[in-house]
């Protein structure tokens, strides 16, 4: 189990354990988290469970795969440290993860 931190673009932020394995979207969709739409299941088809690592985090987390980048290059934004969360895979490495989240999923 890691703790995670999802920051909604208002501030308010929603800590829980999300199960080691799981994505960090399922752990959003399983504790009701708004912000994080999912409509793609986690296929990295649809981009709306876009997420923005802290820095400190970032090395952690690690890089977009080429088909992420492709992803995120449609929402046109530039914010350092943007990922999909479906392409996150939990671990105990990520115990204590702060994310933000965008003010709307495209």
């Amino acid at each position: 189990m890691a703790k995670i931190t999802y920051i909604e673009h208002d501030g308010t932020e929603h800590s829980v354990e999300v199960e080691t394995g799981l994505s960090v979207m399922k752990g959003a969709v399983l504790n009701s988290i708004p912000g994080i739409l999912a409509d793609c299941g986690g296929a990295c088809a649809c981009g709306t469970c876009r997420v923005f690592i802290a820095e400190e985090w970032r090395a952690i987390v690690g890089e977009p795969s080429d088909m992420e980048s492709a992803m995120l290059e449609i929402a046109d934004e530039s914010t350092p440290g943007r990922r999909l969360s479906c392409q996150i895979p939990v671990t105990d490495e990520l115990d204590g993860l702060v994310l933000r989240m965008p003010e709307k999923q495209f």
